[in-house]
């Protein structure tokens, strides 16, 4: 898919952008700041060939804030609060988890660990097992068959990588060109996820629910890409937004949602976006 319009990197929106960067076993042109790639993955049976994603604008509470899941996780990290202030720039350089983990779903294993910019005060341990428990939420990609995840340990080999990275670093590495994307957006560029650690830390102002669930949002929508997952849609109003959906620019009527699945194990799907 070409790159969203301002940027050389695959963003979850245009006007604001606040989601990851993607990686998969076939690297894609560029990166995607909200756009989605090819696909690079088989998709299962359970979900359907392409989805949507962003950040809500008006939103209720998200839908299936996780109790005990992801979020769970994710709140006992002494990264999570919205009040520290984050640094806006960093040396580029990054640190690498070394914490490992065991295989997550029943499909074929997408190895990845986690790299933060030196300086931003966040953990990479701490950091990668908030994203193990998004990946490995009954609510996330895992819920089909056909995915599943790994954290990688040090030295061994990944498909990708989750970079978090100081929002100067960001915009470099998602290539920003638009003024009003600057030191705002998320992207996939090639095998690696780049998350803003502004928002990382501070979620986003247009998403209703707690950080740790709009970290959900993030990991969710750009690993959806790395599995070659296409953008969607709202389905109707007062349904749950998907995952996969350009939340940023609105819900359209739909409510908030950092999901791909629900807890009966529908998926949340939206008309694809073309």
């Amino acid at each position: 898919m070409a790159p969203a319009s301002g940027t050389k990197a695959v963003a979850e929106g245009r006007a604001a952008p606040e989601s990851g960067a993607e990686a998969g076993p076939s690297p894609a042109a560029g990166g995607v700041v909200g756009g989605a790639p090819s696909a690079q993955g088989g998709q299962g049976p359970t979900a359907p060939s392409a989805a949507t994603s962003g950040t809500p604008g008006s939103a209720s509470s998200p839908a299936g804030t996780p109790s005990g899941g992801a979020s769970a996780s994710a709140s006992s990290s002494p990264s999570a609060s919205a009040s520290a202030p984050v640094p806006t720039t960093g040396p580029g350089t990054f640190g690498a988890s070394s914490a490992s983990g065991q295989p997550q779903g029943k499909g074929p294993v997408r190895r990845w660990r986690v790299e933060v910019e030196e300086g931003s005060g966040v953990d990479p341990d701490t950091a990668a097992r908030s994203v193990e428990a998004i990946l490995g939420d009954e609510r996330g990609w895992i819920k089909d068959p056909a995915y599943g995840f790994q954290l990688a340990g040090a030295g061994q080999p990944v498909d990708f990588t989750v970079k978090i990275a100081t929002p100067t670093t960001t915009d470099r590495l998602c290539e920003v060109v638009t003024p009003e994307l600057k030191g705002e957006t998320n992207c996939r560029a090639g095998h690696t996820v780049v998350v803003n650690l502004k928002r990382w830390q501070k979620g986003s102002p247009q998403f209703s629910g707690p950080v740790e669930e709009y970290r959900a949002l993030i990991v969710n929508h750009e690993v959806g890409h790395e599995i070659g997952r296409e953008h969607e849609t709202c389905p109707g109003p007062g349904q749950p937004a998907p995952a996969m959906m350009q939340q940023i620019k609105g819900l359209l009527g739909c409510t908030a949602n950092a999901w791909p699945f629900d807890r009966k194990g529908t998926y949340l799907s939206g008309p694809r976006v073309l």
